[in-house]
């Protein structure tokens, strides 16, 4: 990835591309420059003026992320070893401690643009402020800044987040299970401390979920998210009351002017049916998100990969029925044990029950079994080729 592009690189009113990528989140840059790469045309519209603005993740990067993905290191956090889970009243934490570096926050604006950057450099055609207005006929409508246009494409990835048009427009599966969430972001000095995630699970607070304290010693990263029907006093609500008496900021002083992000957060599983013969879904318009921990960023990379590899395939040979290989239903048989916790997180309700939840944690079972979920060496299952299953199989 390079350091700098563009802020905003137009084209004019194309008459046909091999593909069409909506939007210009990290799934739908890394698709596109993948696919430009291999020689393919593609133009990739975005609706912001630039990616690097309205950021909505918080920007942490897991382990096998970082060994497996080459992330410009200068735009990463220092690694975060120490994780502390709070009950509701946030007394008696339980502190776990890696071995091993296990987090890092990326400093997502740069991290976008470096993105950009690459696929520009690749060869992808990128149009900033510009609307994907749905499908007409055998074309795709954008309106931008110098009026509507319509583009043919072979395919069309959808990479237009939670609430995906262009999932409507193919006839595919969308995210219905969904928590909304809400953080705001800002530099602190060290204050002495390791770097450190403290989590505090309060259902009345963060119900169905949790609220969070990312504090690694240049960026602190404040945050709560939930089922957005049961915040009492609304999300920002919520967060405003957590960030008064949130932990990890002792002797932080907190700036007036902070960067907000927040949105919502697909916990329903990849979806089954995320391709057709037009097109596909990447990212959270795939449902690409840990049901249990809601970390979107590892899986929009790896199924981007498997994506690009399924539309070469089909660009190569003219056969848009490679695309049924890309089907979330495999996917999703690797997640029946995190879809089951977060049924029984959405059960509960109550401080109380959260404090009888939590009470598990405290045993040696529970902090093995939080040790796993918090350090194991599961991720999003990675596509690999293979001679006798068709082009793709998921380890």
């Amino acid at each position: 990835m390079s350091a700098a592009a563009p802020s905003r690189q137009r084209v004019g009113a194309p008459a046909g591309t091999d593909v069409l990528v909506v939007g210009a989140g990290l799934a739908g840059l890394h698709v596109a420059t993948l696919l430009a790469r291999q020689g393919h045309d593609v133009l990739l519209t975005e609706r912001r003026s630039s990616p690097t603005v309205a950021i909505r993740t918080t920007g942490i990067f897991v382990r096998r992320t970082l060994d497996d993905f080459p992330l410009p290191a200068e735009h990463l956090g220092p690694p975060i070893r120490r994780v502390v889970l709070y009950p509701p009243g946030i007394h008696r934490p339980v502190s776990l401690v890696s071995d091993r570096d296990e987090y890092r926050v990326g400093d997502m604006a740069p991290l976008y643009q470096a993105s950009l950057t690459a696929a520009v450099e690749a060869g992808v055609r990128v149009v900033l402020g510009t609307r994907y207005a749905g499908r007409r006929g055998d074309g795709f409508h954008l309106v931008g800044r110098d009026g509507p246009t319509t583009v043919r494409a072979r395919f069309v990835v959808g990479a237009d987040g939670a609430r995906s048009t262009v999932a409507r427009d193919l006839g595919l599966d969308r995210n219905h299970h969904l928590l909304v969430g809400a953080e705001e972001v800002f530099e602190v000095s060290p204050n002495g401390e390791p770097p450190t995630f403290h989590c505090v699970l309060d259902p009345s607070l963060a119900p169905g979920y949790l609220a969070w304290v990312v504090n690694d010693g240049e960026h602190a990263h404040v945050g709560v998210a939930g089922y957005a029907d049961r915040f009492p006093e609304g999300l920002r609500g919520a967060l405003r009351r957590f960030s008064g008496a949130a932990p990890g900021l002792d002797g932080v002083d907190r700036p007036e002017a902070v960067e907000r992000r927040g949105g919502p957060i697909p916990v329903g599983g990849v979806l089954r049916r995320i391709a057709c013969a037009d097109g596909l879904l990447v990212g959270d318009a795939a449902g690409a998100v840990s049901p249990l921990t809601a970390g979107g960023l590892d899986p929009c990379l790896r199924l981007s990969e498997l994506a690009a590899r399924v539309l070469d395939d089909a660009l190569r040979t003219g056969r848009p029925d490679a695309l049924t290989h890309y089907s979330g239903t495999a996917l999703r048989a690797r997640f029946r044990g995190r879809l089951t916790l977060r049924r029984a997180l959405a059960r509960i309700r109550t401080p109380a029950a959260g404090k009888t939840a939590f009470a598990l944690l405290r045993t040696p079972p529970g902090r093995a079994a939080a040790g796993r979920v918090l350090f194991g060496d599961r991720s999003f299952p990675t596509p690999a080729r293979t001679a006798t299953r068709g082009p793709d199989v998921i380890r």
